[in-house]
């Protein structure tokens, strides 16, 4: 596994790019998709320093964001999503949501576990 991104909830995109770009250089930035399989609006952000940070909007985080809790998830990028699966699950890790292909990835597959530290998100590199 390696990392590819944290996850962090927001009311509303564009302010929040507005608010990072404040504190951050950002030198990437993706158009705002909407995902239907995650039933989420989402943009990556590429900071000076090759951090990457998406921002997820929409009935999927409001719970969340009401809450004033952004921290959402961590995603790693994984060579195959299923045996990745399978050995988390097996270190007791509980999967949420099975792959599926996500808009924002070029359709790469994305699940999401819940593993001791929280919420992951795992990417088929291919």
């Amino acid at each position: 596994m390696k990392f590819h991104h944290i996850g962090v909830a927001c009311k509303n995109i564009d302010e929040e790019i507005s608010n990072i770009s404040k504190i951050h250089n950002i030198i990437k930035q993706t158009p705002t998709v909407f995902d239907k399989e995650q039933n989420a609006e989402l943009v990556m952000l590429t900071l000076a320093d090759g951090t990457n940070i998406e921002l997820i909007s929409g009935k999927q985080v409001e719970t969340l964001v009401k809450k004033n809790i952004t921290y959402y998830h961590i995603c790693f990028e994984v060579e195959d999503i299923d045996s990745e699966i399978e050995r988390l699950i097996g270190e007791n890790a509980f999967l949420i949501s099975p792959p599926k292909p996500a808009v924002l990835f070029n359709n790469r597959k994305v699940a999401f576990l819940h593993v001791s530290y929280g919420l992951i998100e795992l990417l088929n590199s291919n």
